[in-house]
């Protein structure tokens, strides 16, 4: 099949990229339906039993990802080489899943490792159709662009028609109800149904969109064409944004809201879709609109000074709060940023006579075999960002920069890691008494505080904590609790002691607010207000009986639900 050229504001067609997707292959949907089914029911298998085991998970992984890339990538002359690459996928995927199973206790972030793998798959699925693996960098741009496109507009079909099944299936299910016929009910309400019917439903979907050449292709340009439009009021808001920056200073970014850095990042990820929707994979299918090439080259170059803006931001948390796995996370984030910004501008500059759409397609190949690598290498147990946290933040404490009152014991608890706890149990021997005190405090904790905008640990007198009657070993056994438990008491309460348990501890009533808990010490805490109300039926026997037990009053009025 000769390669297709659509001119104004369409799209070329990948001609070169594997023959075989361009044509007609009347067995795939059915394929795709029993491979993603089957994919869906041992799934099923894999995880039905409670909990999350490691093996399972990453079998499920294995199961997930290897058979929706053998479902983009195998053809009908053509399936030894997606046969591998899909096993491959799903081995990476299998492996980072159960790492971040495995280890997850332990690890500060194991959700963004995970994460960059999914970029790293997503990424590397339109460079191997393109059989970037063969031709490296002589691989034809056009056809990665194509791919990229094509197999996100499929995605997207799939998941839109595999919803509509559900919906469909749901009212049949309802309308044979009526007929007293509930076996469709019955089926749905499976476990196994739900995984196996939406791998069928997608499969189906999936293969017969890959079917149709020139309705992907109508779907691309018309996508493309809603996103050029897009293009130019963003261009102009941007345009506006960053000029108002500059005046005012990038301080009001900080100043305005924490949540500066995303919402740049968020814009400059915007300007690069919409810039390469313009730009599109050659210089006959870009679109004739002057005012919209204008603002496909506003966008490309508009992308450095937001993650420019983006990195002061992030600099100013920095500096007041240091480092920590989420904000690494967020510096990743702004280096590639900066990389794309840095990369079109250059592009930019070299395209003023030879054309700068032609360098930013050239700019946008190499910044995506990095961005594949880049995540690749995130994905891997090689950077331990907990650990070069731990140590930013420990220093910041042992150097002054952060009053012990004000450091955040919790967060070298709950969100470093391994390494934020084996910190604490250092700083828990330590010669300060005080943060040897709340340090120590911070591995009692079984749940995660919030007490207040600066820190998460409480030390024993911060708890405004009254014992009624008033008992040494009570108030001890109270205060041990209480550190375990921080986001228990955060305003002032009482603990009133109620005897032995039925477990043979210390039975409490703990009232703060406008409630109390009941506790048996040892045990967990019991709201008494979460247990369900009895509801009235036609055959209730309704009654008034005598009553007497104890309840808590406060300044004289019945205070909450009886205790017994």
């Amino acid at each position: 099949m000769t390669e297709q050229t659509v001119a104004s504001d369409s799209v070329e067609v990948p001609a070169a990229a594997d023959q075989g997707s361009l044509h007609d292959w009347p067995l795939r949907p059915w394929l795709l339906a029993a491979l993603l089914g089957l994919a869906g029911l041992l799934i099923h298998f894999a995880t039905q039993d409670s909990g999350q085991v490691a093996w399972r998970m990453a079998l499920a992984a294995f199961l997930f990802f290897g058979p929706i890339a053998a479902a983009f990538t195998i053809e009908r002359e053509r399936w030894k080489e997606p046969a591998i690459f899909a096993v491959a996928v799903g081995l990476v995927m299998a492996g980072l899943t159960w790492r971040a199973v495995r280890y997850g206790e332990y690890l500060p972030d194991e959700q963004y490792g995970f994460a960059a793998g999914v970029v790293a798959t997503a990424l590397a699925l339109p460079l191997f159709q393109a059989d970037f693996h063969r031709r490296r960098l002589q691989t034809p741009y056009s056809e990665i662009y194509g791919h990229v496109w094509t197999d996100a507009i499929s995605a997207a079909g799939a998941l839109a028609f595999t919803g509509l099944s559900w919906l469909v299936l749901l009212l049949m299910s309802e309308l044979f109800h009526l007929l007293k016929i509930d076996l469709l009910r019955d089926v749905m309400d499976e476990e196994w149904f739900g995984w196996t019917f939406s791998g069928l439903a997608a499969g189906a979907a999936l293969g017969t969109i890959r079917n149709q050449l020139k309705v992907l292709a109508t779907m691309q340009t018309v996508v493309l064409l809603v996103a050029s439009l897009l293009a130019v009021p963003l261009a102009v808001g941007l345009v506006v944004f960053l000029l108002a920056t500059v005046v005012s200073g990038p301080q009001v970014l900080w100043d305005a809201t924490r949540s500066a850095t995303p919402l740049l990042l968020a814009c400059a990820a915007g300007s690069f879709v919409l810039a390469n929707a313009i730009a599109r994979q050659d210089d006959e299918a870009m679109t004739r609109s002057r005012v919209m090439r204008v603002a496909g080259l506003v966008l490309a170059a508009v992308i450095l000074p937001l993650a420019v803006f983006a990195a002061f931001s992030m600099g100013q948390r920095l500096s007041q709060y240091g480092l920590a796995p989420e904000r690494l996370w967020g510096l990743v984030a702004i280096v590639v940023a900066c990389v794309c910004g840095v990369g079109y501008w250059v592009a930019l500059i070299r395209g003023r006579r030879t054309g700068w759409a032609t360098q930013l397609r050239s700019a946008t190949f190499h910044f995506t075999l990095f961005v594949c690598g880049f995540a690749v290498l995130l994905a891997l147990p090689i950077l331990d960002f907990g650990a070069i946290s731990t140590r930013s933040q420990v220093a910041r404490l042992e150097s002054g920069r952060v009053p012990v009152d004000k450091f955040d014991f919790a967060a070298l608890r709950w969100d470093f890691g391994e390494p934020g706890k084996r910190a604490l149990e250092r700083l828990a021997k330590s010669r300060n008494s005080r943060v040897a005190e709340l340090a120590g405090a911070a591995l009692a904790q079984k749940e995660r505080g919030y007490w207040d905008l600066d820190r998460s640990v409480r030390a024993e007198e911060d708890f405004k904590l009254r014992v009624q009657p008033d008992d040494p070993d009570l108030r001890r056994l109270v205060l041990d609790h209480l550190r375990d438990y921080s986001s228990l008491c955060a305003e002032a309460c009482v603990a009133l002691d109620l005897g032995v348990g039925e477990a043979g501890g210390r039975r409490i009533a703990l009232v703060s607010g406008s409630t109390y808990q009941l506790i048996e010490l040892g045990g967990k805490p019991r709201d008494v207000d979460s247990r369900p109300p009895r509801m009235i039926t036609d055959d209730s026997q309704v009654e008034i009986r005598p009553w007497t037990g104890r309840r808590i009053y406060v300044d004289g009025e019945p205070f909450g639900e009886p205790i017994e």
